[in-house]
């Protein structure tokens, strides 16, 4: 082989089709029914959009980028997350003047540079949705019930739902200082990442992924005692709607997710097996990303999941997905004269909208009858000299074996009744 596909990226093949397209069907309507729209943004942004939303303090945007310039020597980066381009595109389409909240949907691609690992890959793909233009805690119970639901619609019931408040800009200066003040004595335990973070962004310390970081965070002050009033009463808010909707949640005092423009509320969904560096997904508010953009006080928030994940964790509790449709009919022949009459019968068959598969090349009937039975076919149509002769078809129950000679204009109304 001269090629194969970069680390950190996969092939999805026709076999893993069925789990992809289960997902989205799922996440569609899901959507559907809470009101969100679909919004497609470009796979590429200008390298600032990201730096200035996500954070430059971050992993995403200091080590896991993938950033280049174009000819024109415009400095451009593969989206590393979802909400910064919706935010973008709000902007831009003046949203703003639409009916709040503007509820909108994605499907994208993500690329970030890390180390590759099981559901999580350079390349993986991405199902969000963000609420934008409404403050109130009840729409944070909503995101947080449409998550929910939609991990249940597929079938998903063994994980847990992480809930955390991380303040904001008017609370949260005063709680990164005792973050500092707590960990400044802890330098040397820590990794050279959180050395760094110490000075640079202390809300990162207690995401750490290493063991040695992990048991510091867990005796670091917590967020959701030094809130000012208004994150305070949006915090129990939120837990009194989430209650009245029986959803069942814990208060992670460690959660603060991985990206900059989150204010008060955070929350993950996270695997019974696994925890948080496998999570489900998760999202939060992010009151201040559309003034960081360049627009006015714009309250939003959103929930975002890697479609990879989902497969893995779909796998591993051994739910079914609905398969792919398997070919109606397969077309046999024999012969060129049979050959010409096939395309025309297939056709014929297509525009009744029923699935056709013909024989290619100059296989013997046996050989294409068991290409027939390893595709599932459920018929087979065999066409031959003798049925040219005739005017007539031979139509074959590939699970029956039983055979009956038929008109070719006899064949919609025979599938067709099948179907």
């Amino acid at each position: 082989m001269l090629f194969k596909a970069p680390r950190g990226t996969a092939d999805i093949l026709p076999d893993e089709q069925a789990y992809w397209r289960y997902i989205e069907e799922k996440a569609v309507a899901v959507c559907k029914l809470y009101g969100y729209q679909r919004m497609d943004t470009p796979t590429f942004e200008d390298a600032g959009l990201f730096a200035r939303s996500v954070g430059e303090g971050t992993d995403i945007v200091n080590k896991e980028m993938y950033v280049f310039k174009d000819r024109s020597d415009n400095e451009l980066a593969l989206q590393p997350e979802g909400t910064a381009s919706i935010c973008r595109a709000y902007l831009e389409h003046g949203m703003d003047n639409l009916p709040q909240p503007v509820k909108l949907y994605y499907f994208a691609d993500i690329f970030r540079y890390e180390r590759p690992q099981a559901g999580r890959y350079r390349q993986h793909h991405q199902f969000g949705c963000e609420a934008i233009g409404e403050a109130s805690p009840m729409l944070d119970a909503e995101v947080i019930q449409m998550a929910l639901w939609f991990f249940k619609s597929l079938g998903l019931t063994q994980f847990t739902l992480q809930l955390n408040s991380i303040g904001c800009k008017q609370c949260r200066p005063d709680y990164l200082l005792k973050l500092a003040e707590y960990y400044t004595p802890l330098t040397p335990s820590l990794c050279e990442d959180c050395r760094t973070r110490i000075v640079k962004n202390p809300l990162r310390l207690l995401d750490c992924k290493k063991p040695g970081c992990q048991a510091a965070a867990e005796e670091a002050p917590r967020s959701s005692d030094h809130l000012c009033e208004g994150c305070h009463d949006h915090f129990e808010a939120l837990k009194i709607y989430l209650e009245a909707l029986g959803i069942v949640y814990g208060v992670n005092h460690r959660l603060v997710r991985g990206l900059d423009y989150y204010t008060r509320t955070v929350f993950e969904f996270q695997p019974l097996e696994g925890g948080s560096q496998s999570a489900l997904g998760g999202g939060g508010r992010y009151d201040d990303l559309i003034t960081e953009l360049g627009g006015k006080q714009t309250p939003a928030i959103g929930f975002a999941t890697g479609m990879e994940r989902i497969v893995l964790n779909l796998k591993n509790q051994g739910i079914e997905v609905p398969g792919q449709v398997k070919p109606a009919v397969f077309m046999a022949c024999m012969g060129n004269s049979a050959k010409i009459e096939a395309l025309k019968t297939a056709s014929d068959l297509r525009e009744a909208g029923i699935p056709v598969i013909v024989a290619a090349g100059d296989r013997s009937l046996k050989a294409q009858l068991r290409q027939a039975n390893s595709l599932g076919a459920i018929y087979a149509v065999i066409i031959g000299d003798d049925e040219i002769n005739e005017g007539m078809v031979t139509l074959r129950n590939m699970g029956t074996s039983e055979q009956q000679v038929v008109e070719p204009e006899e064949l919609k109304t025979i599938l067709g009744a099948q179907e």
